[in-house]
């Protein structure tokens, strides 16, 4: 079906819901952002909401405002051509990397090989039971890398959970072979501190490094411990990748004090997550140039020397993001995107009482030269579709659509659908394409959407936390043009030159 309501329409009548929503706005409002932004690793439970949440929703279904429970709406220049379902793997699904024919998905329980030969009927290839949250995947060559950010009891894939207090846990990366993309087959395991929340990689022709993203130390994890102000960096040998290693350990945010010189958070700055490492690290290799989305601050880094990354730039926002989750280059590499997780994934955040530059996206334009390069906010971008207090709804994962002359970027917001936007104009962003199911429920506030969205080939593929694998494609005179620009392989948070 397609969604034909004015999406302003949804603005105006969904800002009554604000008063129902009046005490979760407050708590997002006035408390620090989760220690663990992300759905963690248990099973996925639904929250409580107000009775008059709850009637709000219904309301807004039955008006037509908000789309009905699982229905699926889409502007026109959107067409969905097919969802996969979860099969074997029964976890939370998470991010997305292409190879050739091939999208590698992953899920809190291991990951999932489609052949998207044919975009409109993915065929399932393989299906790889290895449970470790958040399984955030990508791949090289023949080699694929997992990342672990729960705390296991070996590094085996028949692990189970164990306290990050007892000194046997383990956390970090997993290596696995791809020659065979039926039969992967467990090559190597990094520990690294604090485990791996996401990871980026700098292939080189003989080696891949890794940079390790993970946070929230404490005292009382024996390999978790405070200061926790850097990314690990492993060397994965091409040739030989069960020689993987940590080589490096870079401090990207030196200072006094326990955490470093990183954000101090609340008290000093209310509603703002203290840094204590990093999320999400993105690369553009041909520019030697990184981002980092770091808690409570946002960084630009030189990677001339890939094993020893070096900050260039920081910044804050203290007034509109909570918790800086990822960094999006555009092609120049003269803007960075940078996304808030207010709430960190399992929130509703896209309502009127929230507003329109919290839970969003911040676009900062790169200016000067070499070493001297500074960060300079312009704008924010969010859906401009209400979404009802059932549903979670935040900026997360996206990519460019490689478009010359245009910055365009199709991007994931959990239960907000996914969202085609362009920031051509840093200044002023906007909407030109979307697509949504409507909640997963009404009466309460439950975990699912669009975890993933990436533009590969021609085609989006959104990879849906309870629903599964999703196939769009646009058809727009704006994005048009991508459609020549076919890549061998893409991770997306290694961006890289559409153009060269």
């Amino acid at each position: 079906m397609i969604l034909l309501n004015d999406p302003l329409t949804r603005r105006r009548r969904l800002a009554v819901a604000a008063a129902a929503a009046g005490l979760l706005a407050a708590l997002l409002t006035a408390a620090p952002a989760t220690a663990t932004p992300d759905p963690g690793d248990a099973p996925a439970t639904g929250k409580a909401v107000s009775r008059s949440a709850q009637a709000e929703a219904r309301e807004a279904i039955a008006s037509g405002e908000i789309p009905g429970q699982d229905e699926i709406v889409h502007s026109t220049n959107i067409e969905h051509l097919v969802n996969v379902p979860k099969d074997a793997l029964l976890g939370l699904n998470s991010d997305l990397a292409f190879q050739g024919r091939y999208a590698f998905a992953g899920n809190y329980d291991g990951f999932r090989i489609f052949d998207i030969g044919n975009p409109r009927s993915p065929k399932t290839v393989a299906q790889v039971l290895c449970p470790g949250s958040q399984n955030d995947v990508s791949v090289s060559g023949d080699l694929l890398f997992l990342s672990t950010d729960s705390s296991r009891s070996d590094s085996s894939c028949n692990s189970a959970t164990q306290p990050a207090t007892e000194k046997s846990s383990w956390e970090g990366m997993k290596v696995f072979d791809i020659s065979d993309k039926t039969n992967p087959k467990y090559v190597a395991a990094v520990e690294t501190n604090c485990g791996s929340h996401t990871h980026t990689l700098v292939p080189e022709r003989r080696n891949v490094y890794i940079y390790v993203a993970s946070y929230s130390p404490s005292a009382t994890y024996p390999d978790c411990r405070p200061p926790h102000d850097g990314i690990s960096v492993i060397k994965v040998p091409r040739n030989a990748p069960e020689k993987a290693a940590v080589v490096d350990f870079p401090v990207l945010f030196p200072g006094e004090g326990p955490d470093g010189g990183g954000n101090p958070g609340a008290p000093t700055n209310p509603g703002v997550s203290k840094t204590t490492g990093c999320h999400d690290i993105t690369v553009l290799p041909s520019k030697d140039l990184a981002a980092g989305a770091c808690m409570g601050d946002g960084i630009l880094l030189s990677i001339k020397d890939p094993a020893h990354p070096k900050v260039i730039d920081q910044v804050q926002d203290n007034v509109n993001f909570a918790f800086w989750h990822s960094a999006t280059f555009n092609q120049k590499a003269d803007k960075v995107v940078f996304t808030d997780e207010l709430g960190g994934g399992g929130a509703a955040t896209c309502n009127a009482a929230i507003g329109p530059n919290r839970g969003a996206d911040g676009i900062y334009d790169i200016v000067g030269t070499g070493d001297g390069r500074k960060l300079v906010f312009r704008s924010y971008y969010k859906i401009p579709r209400h979404q009802a207090d059932t549903e979670n709804c935040v900026a997360h994962n996206g990519s460019l659509i490689p478009v010359k002359g245009r910055d365009l970027m199709v991007q994931a917001w959990y239960q907000g659908g996914v969202s085609v936007w362009d920031f051509t104009d840093s200044t002023a962003p906007k909407e030109i394409g979307y697509f949504e199911r409507g909640p997963l429920t009404t009466d309460q506030l439950s975990i699912g959407g669009s975890w993933s969205a990436y533009y590969y080939n021609g085609y989006i593929y959104s990879n849906d936390i309870a629903k599964g694998f999703d196939v769009l494609k646009i058809s727009d005179r704006r994005t048009d043009p991508a459609k020549g620009i076919h890549l061998g392989e893409l991770n997306v948070q290694t961006q890289p030159d559409y153009f060269d």
